[in-house]
C-alpha cells in the first residue's frame, strides 16, 4: 500500500505562482485596450480620464471607426509615469499651500 503526504502551504504556493505566470502571460498578450478596459486598468471614469490625462499629446491612443484604441504596453508606461509625476505635483502643491 502507497501512502502519499502533500504539503498543503506548499502546494497553495506552487499554484498560486502558477496562476500568477498564467495571469502575467495573458496580460502580455493583449495589444490593446479599449475604453472599457483603460477604464477598468485605471480604475478611473471615462470623465476622469478625459480631464486628467486624455488629451495629452504623449498619452497614446488612436481612434478608428469611432472607437479609441490604446497600445497597451505603451498606456501602461504613461500611466505609470503620469502617476509619479502627478503624486510629485501634488505633495509640492501641499507644500506650497502650508507654507502659504
Amino acid at each position: 500500500m502507497f501512502q502519499i503526504q502533500v504539503n498543503q502551504d506548499e502546494l497553495k504556493q506552487i499554484y498560486l505562482e502558477e496562476v500568477w505566470k498564467r495571469l502575467n502571460k495573458i496580460e502580455l498578450e493583449t495589444t490593446y485596450w479599449d475604453t472599457k478596459e483603460l477604464k477598468r486598468q485605471t480604475n478611473m471614469s471615462w470623465n476622469t480620464m478625459q480631464e486628467k490625462f486624455f488629451n495629452d499629446p504623449n498619452f497614446p491612443k488612436f481612434n478608428t471607426g469611432g472607437k479609441w484604441y490604446f497600445p497597451a504596453k505603451e498606456c501602461r508606461s504613461f500611466l505609470e509615469q503620469w502617476a509619479k509625476d502627478n503624486q510629485y505635483q501634488s505633495l509640492l502643491s501641499q507644500e506650497i499651500n502650508q507654507a502659504i
